[in-house]
């Protein structure tokens, strides 16, 4: 089930990177990051009502808040990031740089939560790296 959501996941950021050049036209960057957030945020609360899952706030620990912000602060400043890029570049050349948080995450992943970094990894992230490279080009 998680890879079919992952490849949902790809799905539908290919689909925002193409939506998002379209809609950005004569828009502020800013402004078009903060309505794109308002309807991330209705939905999300929305699938939280949906699924009954309103109560569980009371539940979160304080370590948990803590990341929970600081990741919504990184995603924030990623889509802040991303828009102004797309707005000023092609979407053909700012989706491969983006997408080089693939690279980033597996070294933070071992860095800090100590996960496996194989050599399959090491292959996997030299591979998208040159590939990026390549694309950018």
């Amino acid at each position: 089930m998680w890879f079919i959501l992952a490849l949902g996941s790809a799905v539908f950021a290919a689909l925002t990177s193409i939506l998002a050049k379209v809609g950005i036209e004569g828009v502020g960057s800013n402004l078009a990051t903060a309505i794109r957030t308002m309807v991330v945020l209705v939905m999300a609360w929305g699938m939280v009502f949906i699924t009954n899952q309103q109560s569980g706030i009371k539940g979160i620990s304080k370590e948990s808040w803590i990341f929970l912000i600081l990741s919504g602060l990184a995603t924030g400043a990623s889509w802040l990031c991303y828009y102004k890029a797309l707005q000023i570049g092609d979407v053909s050349k700012v989706v491969p740089i983006d997408k080089l948080s693939v690279v980033i995450t597996l070294v933070l992943a071992f860095a800090f939560l100590h996960e496996k970094f194989t050599a399959k990894s090491l292959i996997g992230c030299a591979l998208i790296g040159a590939g990026t490279v390549l694309m950018v080009l």
